[in-house]
């Protein structure tokens, strides 16, 4: 796959998510409800099972050994509530955690084939967008369909992890990790405190795409106190695409880069940028490096992002 379908492919996705209120340690109601098996405590699930997911209710009769996934989130989400041994394949995008590197495949979830889909014999199919309708082929063929779409909030984090669990009878798994997820987050939280409208850029790739206070990340943003420079500069669009001058003119205190991978960005590269090495960011060096997959899903790695975010704001505090 070349680096600009990569950088495409990840503009998509961003593009895909809704805006949102954040709950930061998953206090609001979840917009995903979850009907969940009997006793979702228990190390094992009774089935058979359903689940509310963003494509509707979703029922197994049986506990899922063939899983092919379609989406880097909800693989990273199988694998750390432990039912990586019940996936058949992962798409051409996931790529963590190491030893899912062994279900490889060249599945698509931004082009899905259905042929190619079902010719793993899935028992359970995990998408996170439902490009050219793939779940209603999928269903149509028997094939069951969770799709889990670009959490607004926090607590959908939390829900999409507990349908899964419960889906894949590794509930007690999806309770501990969700437990531990909101411990992370609320420490983070709690050890720096607020800014106060902390001027940011956070780079989507090298073209200057990103996003206001309204996404998901803004709202991560928000918690510590930092506030985008691309708030308000489209009307109607929390993924504009800026201009140097403009960034420059707002003099952010600190850029957050999620293209270190796809663009080849990091804090060099920034400073060399014509008329950016005056801007506070890059004088004070608060230019963060972020891993673009962890800043671009909202699997169980939110907690390192937050983390990354806790250290930028007591830095800039300090």
């Amino acid at each position: 796959m070349t680096p600009t379908s990569t950088r495409r492919r990840r503009i998509l996705a961003f593009l895909a998510a809704p805006l949102i209120t954040l709950a930061a340690c998953g206090g609001s109601e979840s917009s995903s409800d979850t009907t969940a098996a009997p006793d979702t405590t228990a190390s094992e699930v009774t089935y058979p099972v359903t689940v509310a997911a963003a494509n509707g209710d979703v029922t197994l009769a049986a506990r899922p050994t063939k899983i092919v996934s379609l989406s880097p989130t909800a693989t990273e989400m199988l694998y750390a509530i432990g039912a990586g041994d019940q996936v058949a394949a992962i798409d051409d995008m996931s790529n963590y955690p190491a030893e899912s590197s062994a279900k490889a495949s060249k599945l698509s979830g931004f082009e899905p084939n259905v042929e190619a889909i079902a010719a793993y014999e899935p028992d359970l199919v995990v998408i996170s967008n439902d490009i050219a309708s793939i779940a209603q082929q999928l269903t149509s063929l028997n094939i069951p369909v969770w799709l889990g779409s670009a959490a607004a909030t926090l607590d959908d984090v939390y829900a999409q992890v507990d349908q899964l669990g419960t889906l894949t009878g590794n509930a007690a798994g999806a309770q501990a990790l969700v437990t531990q997820m909101k411990d992370d987050i609320e420490s983070a939280l709690a050890g720096v405190e607020k800014l106060a409208d902390v001027p940011v850029f956070w780079e989507l790739d090298d073209t200057y795409y990103s996003v206001t206070s309204n996404t998901f990340v803004g709202a991560l943003l928000t918690q510590f106190g930092f506030k985008s420079i691309a708030d308000g500069v489209e009307a109607g669009n929390d993924y504009p695409q800026l201009n140097a001058e403009s960034i420059i003119a707002a003099n952010p205190k600190v850029i957050f880069l999620s293209d270190t991978k796809c663009c080849a960005q990091d804090a060099a590269t920034v400073a060399a940028r014509p008329g950016w090495s005056a801007v506070d960011a890059v004088t004070a060096s608060n230019v963060v490096e972020l891993d673009d997959d962890v800043a671009s899903r909202w699997g169980p790695r939110i907690v390192e992002l937050v983390q990354v975010l806790a250290g930028a704001a007591a830095k800039v505090a300090s």
